[in-house]
């Protein structure tokens, strides 16, 4: 290896290490007791990450309340989410779609699903649009969900018996996936998602890789461009904007009290009005862990 490949290389090392360490945030100020943390996921993204996030294990092992989204460990939440799935028996997917379109509809989700609307079409269609985005990732970005990095630290505090709390409840949850929505727009997006499945992919990609960089404001540009046409989409992004608002208010008992790990998608994390911006206007300090720590990797022996 020549020398001005070695100092370049080093200098990429450098790069990739200070841009990955800017999805883990600490958390102070605003009377509180203690340091509380704010770690970023992206779902597409393998836990072995986890491993170039400096200090990320060692603020998790200091905390003793995790706090997420919605409590994956609560089954009985899950349970009723499951149930919620289900549409009324009054609504019938068929006819909200022309011949055509149903048919199309359905052959896709058999090659993609194994299932057709004779075993699926009493879920709601945002729930078919999520399952069908997920087998998109699978094919297309590899995405495994049991080796996700999302739920991560949350499968962990179960294990260990520390307090896992979610900052929306099972009624809230319900809501957000399968009734903002009226049936016909829920219906119009499945039709968009399988019509034009590249851009679920792309969007996804151009998502994973913002993370990878450690870019999260990105995502949320990314996020309401008027040329991102997805099912992920501006009007998403103001619902999450509303919800971070309220999540600063649910927040404040846990970081006055300190060490409490938040782990939340990155999604919901950047720009004018992620929860960054939104802690930040309470009163809070967050500033991202290791910022201007340069932390350079042994790099091989020239042979």
């Amino acid at each position: 290896m020549s020398c001005r490949r070695l100092i370049l290389s080093i200098l990429a090392t450098i790069y990739v290490v200070v841009c990955q360490s800017q999805v883990l945030y600490e958390i102070s100020g605003n009377s509180t007791q203690d340091k509380s943390y704010l770690l970023a996921t992206n779902r597409l993204t393998d836990i072995t990450f986890l491993d170039t996030i400096p200090n990320v294990f060692k603020v998790f092992g200091n905390c003793n309340r995790v706090v997420t989204e919605f409590a994956m460990q609560d089954y009985e939440a899950l349970a009723a989410l499951r149930q919620a799935a289900i549409l009324p028996d009054s609504v019938i997917l068929r006819n909200f779609y022309s011949e055509t379109d149903y048919n199309n509809i359905n052959q896709a989700l058999q090659l993609t699903l194994g299932m057709g609307f004779d075993q699926v079409g009493r879920m709601r269609p945002a729930f078919l649009t999520e399952m069908y985005r997920n087998e998109l990732m699978r094919k297309w970005l590899d995405y495994n969900e049991q080796r996700s990095m999302e739920n991560f630290f949350e499968k962990i505090a179960a294990e260990k018996n520390i307090p896992v709390e979610g900052l929306d409840n099972v009624g809230e949850t319900m809501y957000i996936l399968f009734e903002r929505e009226p049936v016909h727009w829920q219906c119009e997006e499945l039709k968009k998602v399988i019509d034009y499945p590249e851009r679920e992919v792309r969007l996804e990609k151009d998502i994973k890789n913002m993370y990878r960089e450690g870019r999260i404001n990105d995502i949320a540009y990314l996020l309401v461009s008027p040329d991102n046409h997805t099912s992920l989409s501006y009007s998403d992004y103001q619902v999450y904007a509303k919800r971070n608002l309220e999540w600063v208010k649910r927040l404040a008992p846990y970081l006055k009290e300190g060490k409490t790990f938040i782990n939340l998608n990155a999604i919901y994390i950047g720009g004018d009005k992620g929860l960054i911006a939104c802690l930040r206007n309470a009163g809070y300090r967050v500033r991202a862990v290791n910022r201007g720590k340069l932390v350079i990797e042994e790099q091989p022996k020239e042979q």
